[in-house]
């Protein structure tokens, strides 16, 4: 549900080490209490990443591939203190339109996991976009077809006997594989199918491979609750993504309705006061309306929370690791506001032992300071890294 690219239009301390916790109060601050999370059996643990987006998924041709992501790249996110990436992958960007691989490409990504694990980091490759199928169809011309034909949905299985084929030597703890990017089914239960198709294959080879399963209709924590897995499968992470309230997360972004809002915005408190809010609110558009509703309500630590109780719950009815696949905020709202939300967030993730990976390395939610030239990107942003990390 969630934008990720300038082309993308949405609708609404280690690995080993435990977490240290904080706790959301009903003021919003933040209380040290322990929160230990569920450890799969296969020891793939993770607790903070980052995406390196823009590279084998959704390349828009900003630098050369051989530049946008090195070696350099994966031991400067290991010395800041993640301890995993995640790896977005397109079936165009690694397969022809033949369907037949792409080498020179299934190379990078395997030189890509290389580069992590030589530098401590455990990888999530997650198969964002198919052919069948993108999180972002109708605003991107596109169809999605791998609800209604069963040929397709055999295609995305053979897609993944590819991808275990290449990837099934890699240690169990060093590697894992998330089925499907924001899965946009009409249905829950379209959704739920797949998974059972597609985990009863990787289980026949891989069978001790951690799985990330995301809910359905774009991975947002309010539709955990519908997600239905294996029962005793704890080689299971669950996952969802948040960018919410979308009115500061997404300002003067110009792939959403809302960027026609110029105005001021703020965090924590009222994202906009009431009576812009109520003026906001008469657009006919049932897409910007959707984008503001809840902006003029008090955001802090303990509303995010909030938004993900739903998630919350399911993972501790399954007793399986929540992690937050993707979040972030423009660089677009005031400099101390933006902080103070990605402190925020993170306290309650750690607080409640959800691991994360921010949206993303590289970009406009990146980790680089942003200057609207993607070849260009400035110095590293350390301010937004020690909020990440938590660090006053």
């Amino acid at each position: 549900m969630w934008p990720k690219t300038l082309r993308s239009y949405a609708l609404s301390l280690l690995a080993l080490l435990p977490l240290a916790a904080f706790a959301a109060d009903s003021s919003g601050s933040v209380a040290q209490l322990p929160a230990p999370a569920p450890v799969n059996p296969s020891g793939f643990v993770i607790h903070r990443g980052t995406n390196l987006s823009h590279w084998l998924s959704q390349d828009f041709g900003w630098a050369p591939r051989e530049s946008w992501i090195t070696e350099q790249d994966l031991q400067f996110i290991a010395r800041q203190g993640f301890d995993h990436v995640r790896l977005p992958i397109d079936e165009k960007e690694l397969w022809r339109a033949d369907g037949g691989p792409i080498e020179k490409e299934f190379a990078r990504l395997l030189q890509a996991i290389d580069w992590a694990r030589k530098a401590g980091l455990r990888v999530i490759v997650d198969l964002h976009t198919i052919n069948a199928h993108h999180f972002n169809a109708a605003n991107e011309g596109l169809t999605n077809t791998l609800w209604s034909d069963p040929r397709a949905q055999e295609h995305f299985v053979a897609l993944w006997r590819e991808l275990s084929t290449r990837l099934h030597h890699l240690p169990v703890d060093a590697v894992a594989y998330e089925i499907l990017n924001e899965p946009v089914a009409d249905n829950h239960a379209d959704w739920n199918r797949l998974i059972a198709t597609t985990l009863h294959y990787i289980r026949s080879v891989e069978p001790q491979r951690v799985v990330v399963v995301g809910a359905n209709r774009w991975q947002i924590p309010s539709n955990l609750p519908f997600l239905e897995v294996p029962a005793g499968d704890r080689n299971i992470i669950l996952s969802f993504h948040t960018y919410s309230p979308m009115l500061f997360t997404h300002h003067l972004a110009n792939w959403v309705p809302i960027k026609t809002y110029t105005g001021r915005v703020s965090y924590p408190g009222p994202i906009i006061d009431r009576a812009t809010y109520d003026q906001l609110m008469k657009n006919p558009d049932r897409g910007f309306t959707d984008l503001v509703g809840g902006a003029a309500e008090e955001w802090n630590a303990a509303r995010l929370r909030q938004e993900f109780e739903p998630a919350l719950r399911r993972a501790r009815e399954l007793g399986l690791q929540l992690y937050c696949g993707e979040f972030g905020c423009m660089p677009t709202v005031p400099r101390a506001d933006r902080l103070a939300y990605y402190r925020d967030i993170v306290s309650v993730f750690v607080a409640e032992g959800i691991a994360w990976a921010n949206w993303e390395y590289k970009g406009d939610f990146g980790l680089y300071q942003w200057n609207g030239v993607p070849a260009l990107c400035g110095a590293p942003d350390a301010k937004l890294i020690e909020a990440l990390m938590q660090k006053r």
